[in-house]
């Protein structure tokens, strides 16, 4: 094995060097770093499994397995990356496999025992600092240890996991997608919260990479005061997209100059304007719709914000992507009942230390998320738009008046879990 000095060298040459660095867990593989022991993660050592699961870990020849949620985490300077995983041992496995926030990157991949398997993703990784500013992204407290936002790439694997190898290349060449949005678009960092947002780097092909900067509780114009909106426009390159979803929380503010046709327009215009100045190409999501069923019948709470969504998209000539009327088809055809599965509502005990009930009708449970983010994907292939060109050929179509049920949804849950829902509403 290297030495510390040897393998924080390594790890140096990330930040300078366009070429892949590599993590084998196995004796017979030759890697950059050779890790073949219990290691728990510290930042002199720069890597290591990490949240203490250094002691679910065994050894075999071939590599590390394990029979639950398993972190491995590198320090990683801010940028896109290309990751390929080596999977497979001398027993079948199956690997589900999210990085930083439980952004689904592999969903219950198989490998038959004494077989290898390398799947590649890409991952993009944010830091606060906004480049050749003094300037900082200004997080709100419950972010501060989020993973998207620390100093490192944190890689999750679950399930019964078998893992040979990780090879980590440098990739700036890749198509950004960028997330402007709230707590219905962010990476939820905690179980049992989720967002479409967070499930679709499981769709999107190896040309391409999903950077969310979504916040819960955001509003256009506390995006755009955090300084999010600058944070993406220093990143943005040409012909790289931003998709834009907001309206939950815009709604609440209130005052002359503000509501669906003041403040908010005159922000989504602003976002358009400063993306496309830089060359990059502008999406709308019109807001997903609230579970509110009266007598049965589901009820619309947007107001004027999602017709004024229209109107931006019409007249700026953007591509627009109507998940208000997408998730209203898919409550309505679920019913009041069975549409509960698709938000956070779970009975007190579900979770540990959760003793009373959580009944959400904003916030969605990752089955929620995912329906949403095949709405998403159907409609801009449906639309044409050239962002289809980022996602992975032969998706299963998607019919939201007639969405998936519960029973389809298999990936299993991260360990890590709150009670305390995200901000906004």
């Amino acid at each position: 094995m290297k030495s510390k000095l040897g393998c924080s060298l390594v790890l140096f040459l990330f930040a300078t060097s366009a070429f892949a660095q590599s993590i084998s867990f196995s004796k017979t593989h030759d890697a950059d770093i050779n890790f073949t022991e219990n290691k728990a993660y510290s930042k002199d050592l720069g890597y290591g499994f990490d949240f203490n699961s250094d002691s679910q870990v065994n050894f075999e020849k071939q590599g590390f397995v394990a029979d639950t949620s398993v972190y491995f985490s590198v320090q990683l300077p801010e940028g896109n990356y290309q990751i390929d995983v080596v999977l497979g041992g001398k027993n079948p496995s199956e690997t589900t496999l999210k990085a930083e926030s439980r952004r689904l990157m592999l969903a219950q991949e198989k490998v038959e025992a004494n077989q290898t398997k390398t799947i590649r993703f890409n991952v993009h990784l944010h830091h606060q600092e906004i480049v050749n500013t003094s300037a900082k992204v200004n997080l709100k407290s419950r972010e501060l240890g989020d993973l998207d936002w620390d100093q490192k790439l944190t890689l999750e694997f679950l399930g019964n996991p078998a893992v040979q190898k990780i090879t980590i290349t440098p990739a700036d060449d890749l198509t950004t997608i960028f997330l402007a949005g709230d707590s219905t678009v962010t990476n939820q960092d905690l179980e049992p919260w989720a967002s479409w947002g967070q499930m679709l780097p499981l769709y999107v092909n190896q040309q391409a990479v999903v950077a969310n900067y979504a916040a819960s509780g955001a509003s256009l114009s506390s995006f755009k005061a955090r300084k999010r909106l600058e944070k993406i426009l220093s990143l943005l390159k040409k012909n790289d997209y931003l998709i834009i979803e907001f309206g939950h929380n815009d709604e609440k503010i209130k005052g002359e100059g503000n509501g669906a046709y003041g403040l908010y327009t005159n922000l989504l215009t602003e976002f358009i304007e400063t993306a496309r100045a830089k060359g990059g190409i502008p999406i709308l999501a019109t807001p997903t719709q609230r579970r509110a069923f009266k007598n049965g019948k589901l009820q619309p709470t947007h107001g004027d914000f999602h017709d004024a969504m229209r109107k931006v998209a019409e007249k700026m000539e953007v591509p627009l992507i109507d998940l208000t009327v997408a998730t209203t088809k898919m409550y309505e055809s679920w019913g009041e009942e069975i549409s509960r599965k698709a938000f956070v509502q779970y009975p007190a005990n579900t979770f540990p230390g959760q003793t009373e009930k959580l009944e959400d009708n904003t916030h969605f449970s990752n089955f929620g998320a995912n329906e949403i983010c095949l709405a998403f994907i159907q409609e801009t292939i449906q639309k044409n738009v050239s962002l289809q060109d980022c996602f992975k050929t032969k998706l299963p179509e998607y019919d939201p008046k007639k969405p998936n049920q519960l029973s389809s949804w298999t990936i299993p849950r991260s360990p890590r879990f709150e009670s305390i829902k995200p901000y906004g509403n």
